[in-house]
């Protein structure tokens, strides 16, 4: 026997380790929660003993654990199972059938809420719901329906529920649109932030805590689905440290995480900021945690007069004069305390201005090593990414664009949508770049969609965005969801690849990501992810390897019936003698009750 068996072994498979070589191999082996051998079937064996479980693969494509470098983990689970997702959802008309059979099954004094994730681009029809159809779909329960960073659409239920009349005035940052005698139509629009979409959210009533652990437990499931492993959590509006923590802190200590978390602290106040950030820093040293939930520093709202939240539909901000004087306290603080730190910044002009304060900063206090970094920089210029470069920052990018691409062409122009962000150009700078995706309120959590962005170059709609030069090959793309995001958690060497001493993270995929069609691509899901060795979710012939799933509470959310991201359907596999839509219309219910996915459960894969 090997001095060192193995707890696990996965074999006859198609590893990719994401190693330097960009490697793929045959098996691995995990021991002790971290990968202890890779290589050919005949090599890893070696490293079996009684005690050894195996997996056969059964050629399946296998890939390091996915990490989303920039995602609203902790929020999106205290209300992931109050939430009907149109992510994926193939027409305007299926998601209104959804939100017309939920708001019949949704008790008094709770809400319909459609939260992010979609674009209007993705349906069939290639339009927004209308407030008349919302109205129709929900006449009695209150309706709330985000769109991005831009508007939200409420029925004439949730206007009475928020409080909104005639003589309710505008909110700062924000407009209620109004009919010709004054009164609210159901329409709400950011100008220049997303505050009064998120504080109208707010209003809307809360799981009691035992449900939200249940909710935060399903989102977890639903990203390892995904092939999700990890993900750095940037915080978010009305997510306030500590107390919107005790949640996730709770399913830590008792051993329930299935994603490892790295987390931002996101400032709540405005022109209290300063104030903010003292109080963490005497609370929490960095890297504070073990590697299932850690703290990860300040961001990504640092001060909110340097936050230019994207709207394309809207002109680019300009933030405002006192931005230098608030932003720089802060920065100085954090860099102090060796605190890493995350800025939501998207326009180059925003960019421009935070770095003038981390030069100034950084002659006092170097910034190097403290792995900062800005969210986004969809317009980011080459001078700042030479600037960043030098400061030893990174990038964090996100596949927005997949879902607001045509918006931005139809103000900026074709030519500026070719870089916009400029993916090669950031990695030729040398700088480190990691992928995610901004979920839950803008684009949806898939990676595989981000993916697919990162491919293709395409939106959601179709609509080619990138020549050549600003898409990746798959494997580069892979490589931002895994060794890339590492370095934005101070992970690297850590976790990222499938190579001994890194931890035993991988997802088994549901088809091979580098040889499918690319639109294909999007469809992609796990059906067995592992996380520190150990099975977390399950599905066709590893089903039965997987945790049982609790309950989803309430009785009533929309993930009993709908899950969470949809799949197109699939042409199933009937009797020559009918047609597969006379057999979906007689046997098969429209929706899936394992996973949210479109279509007949009787799908050929």
């Amino acid at each position: 026997m090997n001095e060192q068996p193995a707890d696990l072994i996965l074999h006859n498979g198609k590893i990719a380790t994401q190693d330097d070589r960009r490697s793929i191999v045959e098996a691995l082996a995990i021991r002790d929660g971290k990968f202890l051998a890779v290589g050919s079937d005949r090599e890893v064996m070696r490293f079996r003993d009684q005690g050894t479980k195996l997996i056969d693969l059964r050629k399946r494509t296998v890939i390091p654990g996915l990490n989303d470098s920039h995602l609203h983990l902790i929020r999106g689970g205290l209300n992931f199972n109050l939430e009907l997702r149109w992510d994926g959802v193939p027409s305007l008309a299926d998601g209104l059938r959804m939100l017309r059979e939920q708001a019949q099954r949704t008790p008094p004094g709770q809400w319909v809420r459609v939260v992010g994730g979609w674009s209007e681009f993705q349906f069939a029809e290639r339009r927004m719901p209308t407030l008349d159809e919302l109205n129709q779909a929900a006449p009695d329960t209150p309706v709330f329906v985000l769109h991005l960073y831009d508007r939200a659409l409420l029925n004439r239920t949730a206007l009475d529920a928020v409080g909104y009349t005639k003589d309710s005035p505008n909110p700062p940052g924000g407009e209620i649109v109004r009919d010709g005698a004054g009164n609210p139509t159901g329409i709400l629009i950011a100008k220049p932030n997303a505050l009064v979409l998120y504080a109208t959210l707010a209003k809307g009533p809360k799981l009691p805590p035992e449900y939200q652990s249940n909710s935060t437990r399903h989102f977890m499931r639903e990203l390892n689905r995904l092939g999700i492993t990890s993900a750095i959590d940037a915080g978010g509006g009305f997510q306030n440290y500590p107390d919107d923590y005790q949640i996730i802190q709770e399913l830590h200590k008792n051993g329930e995480l299935t994603v490892r978390i790295a987390y931002n602290l996101f400032t709540q106040r405005p022109k209290s900021e300063l104030v903010d950030f003292e109080n963490w820093t005497g609370m929490l040293s960095p890297r504070q945690g073990d590697d299932y939930f850690r703290h990860n520093g300040g961001g990504e709202m640092l001060v909110f007069s340097a936050a230019d939240f994207e709207d394309f539909l809207e002109p680019r901000p300009d933030m405002p004069g006192v931005m230098e004087q608030e932003l720089r306290p802060v920065v100085s603080l954090l860099a102090k305390h060796h605190w890493p730190f995350r800025l939501h910044a998207t326009y180059d002009e925003t960019i421009t201005r935070a770095l003038n304060v981390y030069e100034e900063v950084n002659r006092e206090i170097p910034l190097q090593g403290l792995h900062w970094f800005i969210d986004h920089a969809e317009t980011i210029s080459q001078r700042n990414m030479d600037r960043i470069a030098a400061l030893g920052g990174g990038i964090a990018i996100q596949h927005r664009m997949a879902f607001q691409g045509e918006y931005f062409r139809d103000r900026y122009g074709a030519k500026a949508l070719r870089r916009t962000p400029p993916i090669r150009e950031m990695l030729s700078a040398g700088l480190p770049v990691g992928a995610g995706t901004d979920a839950t309120r803008v684009a949806s959590y898939n990676p595989f969609v981000s993916l697919y962005w990162l491919v293709t170059g395409r939106t959601l709609g179709g609509l080619a965005m990138y020549d050549d030069g600003n898409r990746l090959d798959r494997m580069e793309a892979l490589r931002l969801w895994t060794v890339g995001s590492s370095w934005f958690s101070s992970d690297q060497g850590a976790k990222g690849a499938i190579v001994p001493g890194q931890l035993g993270d991988l997802a088994v995929l549901s088809a091979d990501y580098f040889s499918i069609p690319e639109e294909e691509i999007k469809d992609l899901e796990s059906v067995l992810t592992i996380v520190g060795g150990k099975v977390v979710y399950g599905a066709a012939e590893f089903e039965n390897l997987a945790p049982p799933a609790p309950a989803i509470l309430p009785e009533w959310s929309p993930v009993v019936t709908y899950g969470g991201y949809a799949k197109p359907a699939r042409v199933p596999v009937v009797a020559n003698t009918r047609s597969a839509r006379e057999h979906v219309n007689e046997h098969c219910h429209p929706y899936r009750q394992d996973g949210g996915s479109f279509g007949c459960p009787c799908w050929a894969f």
